[in-house]
């Protein structure tokens, strides 16, 4: 982690394991089957616990497969939510929150293609992958807690159909495609 990822998370401390639980647990009773919102939280489900099964490995070999899944998903989750999610945010006057959220989606990206440049049995690669981890869920509490409450509260039945098919879509032609 660089001096300036240390001062940052000095000052800005994370969010409580208790905030987060309070944050997902009304975003999950906002959540429809099937609806964007319940995609979203299943892939930050699958996010968080594929960030966990890249700390457990225990070669390197199971570390980069491990690491290679949870990009797959990151990323075609961050590609869904910048085409279908962001406008939409932006469209219900939450143009600043979108602009974040794509900052840092840009930011997880940027530092996973540099953790591919690390030995994955290093320290420099756990503090690393620890700092991505703690920045996405930072990220995800933003989104459970606030932002995509009010979205999902504020956009009519048409529009929450088409954010739903549009995320689905992306989701679908990044993390689903063949390889």
């Amino acid at each position: 982690m660089s001096i300036i990822d240390k001062v940052v998370a000095a000052v800005t401390p994370p969010e409580s394991e208790e905030a987060r639980a309070k944050a997902r647990a009304k975003a999950e009773a906002a959540a429809r089957p099937g609806d964007w919102l319940s995609q979203i939280l299943d892939h930050h489900r699958q996010i968080e616990a594929l960030f966990a099964a890249v700390k457990s490995a225990t070669t390197a070999e199971a570390r980069r497969e491990a690491q290679k899944r949870l990009a797959l998903i990151l990323t075609g989750h961050s590609v869904a939510e910048e085409a279908a999610i962001y406008p939409a945010l932006a469209a219900d006057k939450q143009v600043g929150h979108a602009e974040l959220a794509y900052q840092e989606q840009s930011a997880a990206k940027m530092e996973m293609g540099l953790l591919e440049r690390l030995d994955p049995m290093s320290q420099d690669y756990l503090d690393k992958l620890e700092h991505i981890r703690g920045a996405v869920a930072h990220h995800v509490y933003s989104e459970e807690g606030t932002w995509f409450l009010e979205l999902a509260k504020d956009v009519g039945p048409e529009e929450q159909a088409m954010i739903t098919q549009r995320y689905k879509e992306e989701f679908e032609r990044y993390a689903m495609a063949p390889a």
